[in-house]
């Protein structure tokens, strides 16, 4: 079976998990070709020579007008037309089977040129939606600004200046556009990371597609509980250590929810936080400890190993893999209810508040500290069910699965 995957970038979360996908791919006899646009890094340096079976899409000149044109007038996913055409030529040199998409929503992709060549070809399509920016005019999430529009008509967006940024607000017209787009691919199947997800995809204009949700997966090769001098180092040896990560600190990921434990909880509390930088510093207390970018999987499983709670008050949030990485350290996992994140533990692993509940969240931490009611290896049980290699495996299963319905 000859596939095409196709992702805005080939690094990021979900560059790696179609480069993953499509290795495992591989591995099962499949012809597999990745593509991707520049990555961020790339767009100023030589780009770094592709992994095998990759290709770079696109150039930066149109990519950088494209990005010039979205964040004034909006409109993102309707220009960079000459690499789109070249993109396709290469997949009608390929005659594929089967086109696995992934996120398109960069400043890198004609997606009416796209779509057009998918419905006069009648290709078969898997897409990944890694968030709902798919189902609405403009926003990859909607939770925090409780905006429900996407179920009938997006117009006057709360977040058109957000990521995509756009300064004229385009909703409306990109629904419309998306809308007919995307509803009229006949052999399109959905995947989520999430039975919320999957849940909301439902109620969109894409319900009338299947939907078929594959949680992302965790390496347990590396996530695993290992030992460290992470304690002695920052003179926590006697806390409870209560564990934060991100890699774009903010609100949505609850940063005001630890300054606020930090200003509640006893002496005997130490959070940290992973994946902060300069300007987090500056908004932290100085009870919080704040570490950069860890650069190495395996330094982050040490300190995930170190922890006694991983404390995860995120407000949007699709699947929320690091709270598995946490399990598969053996590390107990409290979360705000949000997304997909109570699809990640149960009962022996871990526990949930409703969110933006600081109050329940801080009586949580103080019952779990003093009564231990979650063992580790409960923790490293439940990580197991999100094994990397069983999970992506489903990919392998529905890629058969999808090339036997006829056209």
């Amino acid at each position: 079976m000859r596939i095409a995957a196709i992702n805005m970038y080939s690094d990021g979360s979900t560059g790696k998990i179609m480069l993953q996908v499509a290795e495992l791919a591989r591995k099962s006899g499949h012809e597999v070709v990745t593509y991707s646009t520049h990555s961020a890094a790339g767009h100023f340096s030589k780009l770094p020579e592709p992994p095998e079976g990759h290709k770079y899409y696109g150039n930066f000149a149109e990519n950088c007008l494209h990005y010039i044109i979205g964040n004034v007038f909006g409109f993102n996913g309707c220009f960079s037309t000459v690499g789109t055409y070249k993109l396709i030529k290469e997949l009608k040199k390929q005659k594929i089977d089967i086109l696995h998409l992934h996120n398109l929503h960069r400043y890198c992709i004609n997606l009416p040129v796209l779509f057009r060549f998918i419905k006069k070809n009648n290709i078969k399509v898997i897409w990944t939606l890694h968030d709902c920016w798919a189902f609405t005019g403009h926003c990859p999430h909607f939770d925090m600004a409780g905006c429900d529009k996407w179920k009938s008509q997006c117009f006057s967006c709360p977040k058109h200046r957000s990521y995509p940024s756009s300064y004229f607000d385009d909703s409306r017209f990109m629904y419309k556009i998306k809308k007919n787009m995307f509803s009229e691919v006949e052999n399109l199947t959905l995947v989520t990371p999430s039975e919320w997800l999957g849940n909301l995809a439902k109620q969109s204009f894409l319900k009338d597609k299947p939907v078929k949700v594959i949680n992302n997966g965790v390496d347990l090769n590396v996530f695993k509980t290992v030992k460290s001098d992470f304690r002695k180092k920052y003179q926590c040896e006697d806390k409870f250590i209560i564990l934060g990560v991100a890699f774009a600190w903010g609100k949505s990921k609850g940063l005001d929810v630890f300054i606020e434990l930090s200003k509640r909880l006893p002496n005997n509390y130490q959070i940290v936080l992973i994946g902060t930088d300069e300007k987090i510093d500056d908004l932290l207390p100085d009870n919080i400890i704040s570490i950069h970018r860890t650069g190495s999987r395996e330094k982050l499983a040490e300190i995930y190993s170190s922890a006694d709670l991983f404390v995860n008050p995120t407000r949007e949030e699709v699947f929320g893999l690091v709270n598995i990485e946490a399990l598969a350290c053996s590390t107990p996992v409290l979360t705000f209810r949000t997304g997909g994140c109570p699809e990640c533990i149960d009962e022996t692993c871990g526990s949930v508040v409703e969110k933006n509940d600081i109050d329940a969240m801080e009586k949580e931490i103080i019952r779990i500290a003093q009564s231990k009611p979650f063992s580790q290896d409960s923790c490293v049980e439940r990580a197991k069910l999100f094994d990397i290699n069983k999970k992506y495996q489903e990919y392998i299963d529905l890629y058969n699965s999808v090339s036997q319905k006829e056209k």
